[in-house]
């Protein structure tokens, strides 16, 4: 039986969606592909596949080791571009944590993108196209499922919120790229609906925009309330309670948040961002600037056939990015690196093919 050694420090900071796409990605491997490979995590002795789903700097030293006995997989959760409005790194330290970034996707021998936006984008810093494979995230509908009214109303009274009042929520890091300060916006528009984000500081003061964002949670409208960052066992509650869910980023990948929303038959509503349709198509709903959001919702809470064919889009979602689709793609893929066929990109179907 072939082995993959699972390597991982994600769990060294909380609340992030990087944590969670590696617990569900391994999961899921273990339990579907479990006739074919046999699968460790951080595993010290060599293996026929290594999957380093960070690029912590032991796992960089340890590379042309690991070659010598198998092949190695690079997961890309981010890119320079997208650091630069998450994190407040010193000017000087900058240029070499970014070389460094990309020094350790070129020294995979292939790589797996959530979102097929970053195959160019990767090829951009030099990287051979042949190397890239587009696999997208998923959650587990066992984990993440719609609740039903008595455990919606019951999750709100449970985060201290008004029952029957229209509820928004965002769950993500508390920084800048994350357009926490536009969510906040909002709940002063609209101070009939009740916000929640969920999450925080999980880089500390090295997160961008650190200072106003902490003065926002010390001092934020009534209306919008922010507890902290939950554990994943009470991340169904939180999306099952919600009317919406609202993510103003600015920049992304392909959101855990998303799939764990859609999941839970919850609407989502989105920035505008061109790394959204190749993945989400019409999924979702989607608006450019904060007047944008408020037109949006303000419609949706007044329409209850908008709101039945949001939750119907949501649901749709979900289906398409199923437990059991994704696994084939893993199998398949994990073959190909094995055979050293890397490369084999997984193309987006056309909208006109995905209707459920």
């Amino acid at each position: 039986m072939n082995t993959i050694n699972m390597c991982s420090m994600a769990q060294t900071v909380p609340g992030q969606g990087v944590l969670s796409a590696y617990q569900e990605q391994v999961r899921l491997v273990r339990e579907e592909l479990s006739d074919q490979f046999a699968v460790s995590v951080n595993r010290p002795s060599a293996c026929d596949i290594t999957h380093y789903h960070t690029i912590n700097l032991r796992y960089f030293l340890t590379v042309p080791f690991v070659k010598l006995y198998g092949k190695t997989v690079g997961y890309v959760h981010f890119l320079p571009e997208t650091l630069e409005d998450s994190l407040r790194l010193p000017k000087w330290f900058r240029p070499i944590f970014y070389r460094y970034v990309i020094c350790f996707y070129k020294r995979m021998d292939s790589l797996v993108t959530v979102n097929p936006v970053f195959i160019d984008r990767l090829t951009a810093y030099g990287i051979d196209r042949e190397k890239i494979t587009y696999i997208p995230n998923f959650v587990d509908e066992r984990t993440f499922s719609p609740l039903t009214s008595a455990q919606r109303r019951r999750a709100r009274e449970l985060f201290g919120l008004d029952a029957d009042r229209f509820t928004v929520v965002c769950a993500g890091q508390l920084q800048t790229r994350k357009g926490v300060l536009d969510f906040a916006e909002l709940a002063r528009r609209m101070p009939q609906v009740q916000f929640v984000w969920a999450g925080g500081f999980s880089f500390g003061r090295m997160t961008e925009g650190y200072e106003e964002i902490r003065r926002l949670c010390k001092a934020p409208p009534e209306n919008l309330h922010f507890p902290g960052i939950l554990p994943r066992e009470q991340m169904r509650a939180f999306y099952g309670m919600a009317d919406v869910m609202l993510l103003p980023s600015y920049a992304e990948l392909f959101p855990m948040t998303v799939l764990e929303a859609m999941s839970c038959g919850t609407p989502v509503v989105l920035r505008n961002l061109d790394i959204y349709p190749g993945i989400l198509f019409d999924f979702y709903r989607k608006a450019d600037s904060v007047d944008g959001f408020e037109l949006l919702l303000l419609r949706m809470m007044s329409n209850p056939q908008e709101m039945a064919l949001a939750r119907r889009d949501a649901s749709r979602g979900s289906a398409f990015y199923s437990r059991e689709r994704i696994a084939k793609m893993w199998r398949q893929y994990y073959q190909n690196v094995l055979c050293g066929e890397e490369g084999a990109v997984f193309p987006a179907p056309a909208k006109r093919l995905i209707r459920l």
